[in-house]
């Protein structure tokens, strides 16, 4: 046995299954850049091949369930440091049980994974409603002067996919880029569809001429509508995390 290293993509770590399961048994699957080496166990890279995690892919929807598919891709989208070897060991248990591993709550392997997707539900939850955008100047507009919108998040886990047709679907008549400054990348969206791709500051537009008079009147709203005496912080902290508030208008 040995620890598997893949290139850190779904598909390379749905090759890593394959190759414990037709090729010899994984110690443990491990991100190629985020490995350290160990004296007791020796290491594989496992090339990431389309073929290899298509059959992975359909195998854990026939024969677990497409819902426990989508809690598995989920769960790798957090930043759960272990959640390959929790994945591997989630996805050997539904091999034998089924569709029934969901309903399996007292299984350590289960309630691992369970947990990891309700935080991964919960930010998507409250990222889609604390999502502020500002208006940029779109290079590519032409004559038209068609501003493209902005948002920029710090999301402890990696959401973008999740969130994507949840916004592409509201701001149909505009293009807009959510930007993930963490992970240096961003959503790209107009008319209903996107696309992901690397984005930094380095690459953002200047602000559109009413932006700043956009962002005093949203912050004089905020301040408005607050009733002074109801206002309770702890409340506010738990519904509107403190770590998302540098990204949030009224709070700059």
């Amino acid at each position: 046995m040995v620890d598997y290293l893949y290139d850190g993509t779904f598909e390379g770590f749905l090759s890593c299954v394959y190759a414990h399961y037709y090729e010899d048994n994984a110690s443990g699957i491990y991100r190629k850049d985020d490995y350290q080496a160990s004296l007791l166990s020796g290491c594989r890279s496992i090339e990431t091949e389309e073929k290899k995690a298509s059959r992975v892919y359909e195998a854990i929807a026939e024969k677990i369930s497409t819902e426990d598919l989508r809690r598995i891709y989920r769960v790798f989208l957090s930043s759960d440091e272990e959640k390959e070897n929790k994945l591997l060991a989630y996805i050997r248990l539904g091999f034998k049980a089924g569709a029934g591993i969901s309903l399996r709550h007292s299984n350590p392997i289960v309630f691992d994974i369970q947990r990891c997707e309700y935080r991964v539900n919960i930010e998507t939850h409250r990222i889609k409603g604390l999502a502020r955008f500002e208006a940029l100047k779109n290079s590519g507009a032409g004559e038209s002067g068609q501003e493209i919108l902005y948002c920029r998040i710090e999301p402890d886990h990696d959401i973008l996919e999740i969130i994507a047709d949840h916004f592409a679907d509201r701001l149909k008549n505009d293009p807009f880029i959510i930007h993930d400054k963490a992970r240096s990348k961003a959503v790209f969206a107009q008319g209903g569809s996107w696309y992901i791709s690397n984005f930094t500051d380095k690459d953002l537009p200047l602000l559109g001429e009413r932006e700043r008079e956009y962002r005093d009147l949203w912050k004089k709203y905020f301040e408005t509508i607050a009733i002074q005496e109801r206002i309770n912080p702890s409340c506010q902290k738990r519904f509107m995390p403190a770590r998302y508030w540098k990204n949030l208008t009224e709070f700059r």
